[in-house]
């Protein structure tokens, strides 16, 4: 508790946004939500200084999308410290080792701030780890006697990332405390999405001699009378067979996430009075394929370090275990080849190994990652049986018993657990597999947060063309 409220004292130092000392109309807030956007746009197209684009390695595709990251720019750590920062403490409060009433305004405020400081805290960590690791001066696939970069340009690249993570805590910041619509989290991770999907559609880029974007390509195509069936398949992705399997998850997605598993419930003084829990079918979203990207990471980080500073003490075999490169520096072997996912339908098929391989695991972490968070984040019956009992409702036909209704929910809440993290980990799969834009991940965010989007201009526009019913909702 003292570390926390320490942790929150700092927050008071860090830079951020004012809470506006007015109600702000929905335009001007769509306007500051833009200008943000455009901010974060400008931002992860800006290339870091001392870093050549051609240097930087290829982005995971879950890291780009779930953190919005862009490899070699001012975005290159993305909302990750963000998210992570608030993943950790929603774990720590979960799993009550952390003492604090998220009920209480002050206990909220100590949360709230504890958790920004620990945002920059591994903003710092993540900076400093990405240049001690010679992640862009190096050939990754040796061990790394020197780093091409000197340590002034080394400094210099940390401290952007750095500054970069805090300009964009303050931007989340001021759309959470009422400039904006949403968070930048949701915004940021939506402009990802929609940016990667656009430019496997429309981009004019070249690698080699054909086209990054499906529309140039088939053009291209055509217009020299070339093999039509690499506009349907074609290597790595970015075809036709792609983009058709972007829609269908896309309707997938939109009806998984509509679906409820509905609990009856009752309240003891009001018996006339019926009313229902309504828990999503995907359960823990896409938590655990959130989980298993991020696992994939820190195998490619931490191999990194060992064969750059622990090359004499490591043998080159345990390091291999976890990632292998051949010539070209692509991964090639070990734990992290296994956990990326095949680049289309070429690439699936042509290492099928790898494909049942990849699967399996990704399938397995998924429920072992689903009910790790279930338990920590109070999702676990348990809990939700005690908060049941503490707003005064209970399930009919059973007595009002924690003991009993967590029976009850155990039935609904584990299976329910199970089956979705199988289901999100398919969708990812199949989604990679198929070379879907933005990928399955990436698909489930960005569906969810145009969701609430559209459900929070609604509202705000409800709200201001009937002024009785914001006094009626306390605003």
């Amino acid at each position: 508790m003292g570390i926390l409220k320490a942790m929150a004292e700092v927050a008071k130092y860090i830079p951020s946004a004012p809470k506006p000392t007015r109600k702000v109309p929905l335009g001007e807030r769509l306007v500051w939500t833009a200008l943000a956007l455009v901010i974060y746009l400008l931002m992860s197209h800006t290339p870091l200084y001392g870093v050549t684009p051609q240097a930087a390695p290829t982005q995971f595709l879950i890291l780009q999308v779930v953190f919005a990251a862009h490899s070699g720019t001012l975005m290159e750590l993305g909302i990750g410290p963000i998210v992570t920062a608030g993943l950790i403490m929603q774990i720590l409060a979960g799993a009550k080792l952390i003492n604090l009433d998220l009920s209480d305004p002050e206990g909220r405020k100590i949360f709230t701030g504890a958790q920004k400081t620990l945002a920059l805290i591994l903003a710092a960590i993540q900076a400093a780890m990405y240049v001690l690791a010679c992640r862009y001066w190096s050939f990754a696939g040796n061990p790394i006697t020197y780093c091409a970069a000197g340590w002034n340009i080394r400094v210099a690249v940390a401290l952007q990332l750095f500054i970069a993570s805090l300009f964009v805590m303050m931007l989340d910041e001021m759309i959470q405390k009422g400039w904006g619509l949403g968070s930048g989290v949701s915004l940021f991770i939506l402009a990802g999405v929609a940016t990667t999907i656009f430019w496997n559609i429309f981009s004019p880029l070249k690698i080699g001699n054909e086209y990054i974007g499906l529309v140039p390509h088939a053009i291209s195509v055509v217009a020299s009378n070339g093999d039509v069936s690499s506009i349907m398949v074609r290597s790595g992705g970015r075809d036709l067979v792609g983009l058709i399997s972007t829609f269908i998850i896309a309707v997938i997605l939109i009806y998984l996430s509509s679906i409820r598993v509905e609990i009856p419930i009752t309240s003891p003084k009001l018996y006339t009075i019926k009313s229902k829990v309504p828990l999503q079918f995907l359960y823990v979203t896409n938590i655990p394929i959130l989980f298993i990207g991020i696992l994939y990471s820190n195998i490619i980080v931490f191999a990194t370090l060992m064969r750059t500073y622990l090359s004499g003490i490591v043998p080159r075999n345990i390091v291999d275990m976890l990632v292998k490169y051949d010539e070209n520096g692509h991964v090639v072997g070990g734990v992290a080849y296994y956990l990326s996912s095949p680049q289309g339908l070429l690439s699936a098929i042509s290492d099928p190994m790898h494909l049942v391989i990849y699967s399996v695991l990704v399938i397995v972490l998924a429920v072992v990652f689903g009910l790790l968070w279930v338990e920590v984040a109070g999702l676990n019956p348990s809990t939700q049986a005690q908060q049941l009992i503490d707003s005064g409702f209970e399930v009919p036909g059973f007595r009002r018993n924690p003991k009993i209704l967590e029976q009850v929910l155990a039935k609904y809440i584990y299976p329910l657990t199970i089956l979705s993290s199988i289901i999100v980990a398919l969708i990812a799969i199949v989604a990679d597999v198929l070379g879907a834009y933005g990928s399955g991940t990436g698909l489930l965010l960005a569906i969810g947060i145009l969701q609430q989007y559209y459900a929070l201009i609604a509202y705000e526009r409800t709200l201001e063309a009937y002024p009785l019913l914001r006094r009626l909702v306390g605003e």
